[in-house]
């Protein structure tokens, strides 16, 4: 499978660039395998790879003093999924029941950051959301619980895809009801560590109907931790568990840490057009 992400961001003027932060390459493991990447960036810059704390692939881009009306960052995947059989989510577990779930120790301490809300100063705000969760069901697993978080989110909350930089305070969603893919992601997120299950915010690639016809960008969901089960992927957006068409390239504890792109320009203060981010698989 390949897949194209391009990004270009245009000005009125010529400007120069400072260096820029790339989240771009798939996170590998025994799901998914990289053949080949290949990363460009034009004007011409120095790249440099590193990880972050959350064990992501990071490039820096160092920019000389050229200027230019375009930034343009192209990322060439070629990558497979190798045929492995997952674990059955529904095997049965006691450490998974809900609501209380229980970490072993160990795993607790590395859990900490991904259990803390994020927005601790909206809880009140969030309690009639909270009051309102699916209630249908004597749930007694964590997973059936998080599934029909996910599909009561789905039904909730109206897709609405936004073009301003940033994500939606939980708060603002609920209020709203609506938000981007990131929103709705960031709410399921928050909401699951108000019921103590630590929860990881995630971007990466869906393959779908829109990203074959290249109309497609990024997309944001989450993972949730289960003792013995593991990360496990929901996508709110799509009202399902994650599976073979979801493409993780970052997580983290917070939305702000998996951001693509990030970086500054120097120039005039109305130089900045705009920006298009075009996904393609193949």
């Amino acid at each position: 499978m390949n897949v194209l992400h391009r990004t270009t961001y245009r000005y009125n003027f010529p400007v120069t660039f400072q260096t820029h932060r790339m989240v771009l390459r798939p996170r590998e493991g025994h799901d998914l395998q990289i053949q080949s990447h290949e990363l460009t960036v034009s004007p011409n810059a120095t790249l440099a790879w590193t990880k972050d704390v959350f064990g992501n692939s990071v490039t820096h881009a160092f920019f000389g003093d050229e200027q230019a009306n375009e930034l343009i960052i192209e990322s060439k995947l070629r990558m497979t999924r190798p045929p492995i059989k997952a674990l059955d989510p529904s095997y049965p577990h006691e450490d998974s029941t809900f609501p209380g779930i229980v970490y072993d120790p160990l795993e607790q301490a590395a859990l900490t950051c991904y259990l803390i809300p994020t927005y601790p100063e909206e809880a009140q705000l969030l309690n009639p959301w909270l009051n309102k969760l699916p209630q249908a069901l004597d749930f007694t697993d964590s997973y059936a619980f998080i599934l029909e978080l996910t599909q009561h989110i789905n039904r909730e909350i109206t897709y609405r895809r936004r073009e301003e930089k940033g994500t939606q305070t939980p708060a603002t969603t609920v209020s709203l009801g609506s938000g981007s893919c990131r929103d709705m992601a960031t709410l399921m997120m928050e909401t699951l560590r108000h019921q103590g299950i630590a929860s990881r915010f995630v971007s990466g690639y869906l393959d779908c109907d829109a990203t074959r016809a290249a109309q497609g960008s990024t997309h944001a969901w989450l993972e949730a931790y289960l003792p013995f089960r593991g990360w496990l992927g929901f996508d709110p957006t799509a009202g399902r568990a994650c599976d073979h068409r979801h493409f993780v390239i970052a997580t983290s504890h917070h939305p702000r840490g998996v951001m693509p792109i990030s970086g500054k320009f120097f120039g005039a203060g109305n130089a900045y057009v705009g920006q298009t981010v075009q996904v393609e698989f193949s």
